[in-house]
């Protein structure tokens, strides 16, 4: 009698110098892995899915090794959600539409935009009929009255830590015994960049922009700002370089030279008055912002959630709860739970507890 292969998915997160990559089963996750790609490498290329080539053939054949060796049986591949078109949440199959936003990075030339390649390309290897992406990062269920903005012909985004947040939702409504679909969390993703989010019913009905120009300042980023300050700073520079001041060069790294928060810690640890007058800045500015949340959703919300690498930092939970804990119930779960988040949304679709979504 053949002994039943386990079967497995296979994730995809491309990153903007690696690329991390998993084998999940149903249970648990089996193999994890990131390929580096030296920037010089990476340098020769202009838009990010020129590199398809390059990084496809690294992965596939770890991946294939692992298969082998593990005598494992891959139903199904689901990549990272480049920046698309707006849409709902959900797990969506990679069809020729998605294919072509992704390849002519239409909505933005971000790394991303390769896990759906990678994952279309490595499913056809594979003899699979579909291939997957789940919540990309323009994942957009916002409330109307959310979208206005204040200023005709400006209309707020909804660009969000999509994945992180919904899998962390997901995970605390079920420690706490409620159902997903008819829960109410304020979630706040903390990394590199900063999401804070509405989440009713399963659904992201209200976020900061955190890219640009929403919330508060992150390691790298700015958050709001001041609008005259900012007139001035357009009117002074290029686009081009307001952009990246404003995305690379702000926050702790313009305050302090430093983008990483463990870098932060220690200047906190050495006693630094700077770094100690903008941390704590950064901790105000975190919980105004769910609290204005708490306000947006009349209360009923059935806790707080504090996730990303950020929420790793015992000094930082000691410091936000102290001005939110009195509020709701707040719910610590540090980390980016992304490859696990994609492998669970393949999962729904090929057990079919849920239906695929089309992109159009």
């Amino acid at each position: 009698m053949t002994e039943k292969k386990e079967e497995v998915v296979v994730v995809i997160n491309p990153g903007s110098t690696s690329t991390k990559f998993a084998i999940f089963s149903r249970n648990d996750v089996l193999y994890e892995d990131t390929v580096r790609h030296p920037q010089e490498e990476l340098s020769k290329f202009d838009l990010v899915t020129e590199q398809f080539d390059f990084r496809y053939k690294m992965i596939k054949e770890k991946v294939d090794e692992i298969v082998k060796l593990k005598n494992l049986n891959v139903v199904g591949v689901v990549g990272r959600g480049g920046p698309v078109k707006p849409v709902e949440g959900g797990t969506y199959l990679i069809n020729e539409t998605l294919l072509n936003d992704l390849k002519s990075c239409k909505y933005a030339n971000h790394a991303s935009n390769l896990g759906g390649m990678i994952a279309n390309k490595m499913s056809l290897d594979y003899d699979l009929k579909e291939s997957y992406i789940v919540d990309p990062v323009t994942t957009d269920n916002m409330w109307e009255k959310a979208r206005i903005s204040g200023f005709p012909g400006i209309e707020r985004a909804c660009r969000v830590h999509a994945l992180n947040i919904k899998k962390t939702a997901r995970k605390i409504a079920e420690k706490i015994g409620r159902d997903f679909e008819s829960s109410k969390f304020v979630v706040a993703h903390l990394g590199g960049g900063i999401s804070i989010a509405a989440v009713d019913g399963g659904k992201i009905v209200d976020v900061n922009d955190g890219l640009l120009g929403m919330g508060p300042f992150s390691p790298e980023r700015a958050g709001a700002l001041p609008i005259r300050g900012l007139m001035k700073l357009c009117y002074s520079k290029p686009e081009s370089e307001v952009k990246k001041l404003l995305s690379k060069e702000s926050g702790f790294k313009g305050y302090l030279g430093v983008s990483d928060f463990r870098d932060v810690l220690k200047l906190l640890e050495e006693n630094n008055q700077d770094a100690k007058r903008y941390y704590d800045a950064f901790v105000y500015q975190i919980a105004k912002e769910i609290g204005s949340y708490i306000a947006g959703m009349k209360n009923d919300v059935h806790g707080v959630i504090i996730t990303g690498g950020i929420a790793y930092s015992e000094r930082f939970i000691k410091d936000i709860k102290s001005y939110i804990e009195g509020m709701k119930p707040v719910y610590v779960y540090p980390g980016e739970n992304e490859l696990e988040a994609l492998a669970e949304g393949a999962f729904r679709v090929i057990d079919k507890e849920e239906e695929p979504k089309i992109y159009e």
